[in-house]
């Protein structure tokens, strides 16, 4: 039987490609926005009409208008993502899902969660933010009712490099620190399929990465060969990494803090790790297990999107 599925935030990266992935497997989609005229990327007003996509307006930081949304178009599966202005790390809005009809909801969580959820602390804002929402969607769904989609370090963070490759000179924090670079899309077709097909296995939180860790010197290494460029690298300091986040990445402080403080952190030998946190070599291969698709690597994305490089 074919779900009806609503996915609040599709004209995200991930939201689109979660959507999209959803009506190719035969769900009924729902596209849950804002502002109902603002286009989707990835998907035309030829592909929308031909599809059945329906639009709605709904608000994540307003519960009354995800409940009247839910219940207008009868979904059953959801997608959402962490709303940050929120008071109760979206509690209202999560009991709006499950009062409006909603059985199964799919959170975009971060990789950063792990352990026991209750004792992260709140100067790890991202963990915290993310694991409060989890801990929200366990009480009022129960442990079958919701998937925790927990993604690392998104592909897309190196644009962050963008302004030095038009300068000539880029600054990196830790050149020798890994990431895994998965590519919002593929995050997006995991999503989307359990969407559609529901939990292939009794795993709810599923960790994903990009195919290969690479170190950060590396990543820029790639963008330059694919623009033709080869930029200054110069190693940063915490002050001046944290200055950079806050002024050239636009990060909030708390956030910006987080990020020196994981980078710091000393690794221990043989072990792999993203930005200070240790992972499951295993799970490099989640994107392929849970959407039956191979994860595309950071050269093939950078290849295919080198234009967001570019001014």
């Amino acid at each position: 039987m074919a779900h009806t599925v609503i996915i609040f935030g599709p004209t995200g990266a991930v939201g689109s490609a979660a959507a999209r992935t959803a009506s190719a497997l035969g769900a009924k989609v729902i596209l849950a926005m804002r502002d109902t005229e603002k286009p989707i990327p990835g998907l035309s007003a030829s592909d929308e009409k031909a599809n059945a996509f329906t639009r709605v307006h709904a608000d994540l930081t307003k519960s009354d208008t995800v409940h009247n949304a839910v219940l207008a178009t009868q979904a059953t599966h959801a997608f959402i993502y962490l709303a940050l202005d929120t008071a109760d790390n979206m509690k209202a809005t999560i009991h709006a899902l499950k009062s409006a009809g909603i059985e199964l909801v799919v959170f975009l969580s971060s990789f950063t969660v792990r352990g026991d959820l209750a004792a992260i602390q709140p100067s790890d804002m991202i963990p915290y933010a993310h694991a409060r929402v989890e801990m929200n969607l366990l009480e009022v769904f129960g442990e079958k009712g919701f998937v925790a989609v927990r993604p690392a370090a998104f592909a897309s963070n190196t644009l962050q490099y963008k302004r030095g490759l038009e300068q000539g000179v880029i600054k990196i924090f830790g050149p020798d620190v890994t990431v895994d670079c998965i590519v919002p899309e593929d995050i997006g077709r995991v999503c989307g399929t359990v969407l559609a097909n529901g939990p292939q296995d009794d795993q709810r939180a599923i960790y994903l990465y990009g195919p290969e860790l690479l170190s950060q010197l590396e990543t820029v290494k790639i963008i330059g060969d694919a623009l033709g460029r080869d930029p200054k690298i110069e190693e940063c300091d915490a002050q001046g990494a944290y200055k950079m986040f806050v002024e050239e990445g636009g990060f909030p402080a708390p956030i910006a803090e987080y990020m020196v403080r994981q980078t710091q952190k000393v690794f221990a030998t043989g072990e792999d790790q993203v930005f200070g946190h240790t992972i499951d070599r295993e799970h490099l291969g989640n994107v392929e297990k849970y959407s039956g698709k191979k994860s595309t690597t950071f050269k093939e994305w950078v290849e295919q999107e080198k234009g967001m490089f570019v001014s």
